[in-house]
């Protein structure tokens, strides 16, 4: 615990306890930590670990120098409404006509970047995607003095759930 003054440190180990249950879908392991802390177990004492971490890459479409500029053109109209309006903030004579113009120059010059850097990365990376980090599998952990009273919890939500025929991986 630490004491007053000191800052925790983040967690950058594997949680120590027993896996009580195991699931496919990351919804299903929230399910039931949301169980337990229905149940009021300790849901501090309770971990959900990912295993077999893939990179996924979506493919959005295709890149082209409309949809870079439009993207550029809003990312850079958000930043120009956020100065606009820390400018109104800040000076309040300054009036709203500014937010307008901080909204059209932050426009152009994020159109202007993104069809600068698109024209340099053209031929290496012609599409858009979105990528993110996806387990294949998703335990459920608790600390050994509350494995059994989890896996309790757990199997007789287990029982009584509808609609998934097969229920958790149940480590009993």
């Amino acid at each position: 615990m630490p004491q007053s003054g000191q800052r925790r440190s983040p967690i950058i180990e594997i949680p120590p306890g027993e896996t009580v249950a195991s699931y496919d879908k990351y919804d299903d392991a929230q399910a039931a930590v949301d169980t337990l802390a229905a149940a009021d177990f300790p849901v501090r004492k309770v971990s959900i670990v990912g295993a077999d971490l893939r990179s996924v890459e979506r493919i959005t479409g295709r890149m082209s120098y409309g949809r870079a500029a439009a993207g550029g053109a809003l990312s850079g109209a958000w930043l120009g409404l956020f100065f606009g309006l820390l400018l109104v903030i800040v000076a309040p004579q300054s009036g709203f006509v500014f937010v307008g113009a901080a909204v059209l120059i932050g426009a152009a010059f994020g159109m202007m970047f993104n069809v600068v850097t698109y024209t340099i990365r053209r031929r290496r990376r012609d599409f858009s995607s979105i990528a993110q980090i996806v387990a294949t599998s998703y335990a459920v952990v608790v600390e050994t003095e509350l494995a059994n009273k989890a896996r309790n919890i757990l199997g007789g939500a287990a029982a009584t759930a509808t609609g998934d025929e097969q229920g958790p991986s149940l480590y009993l």
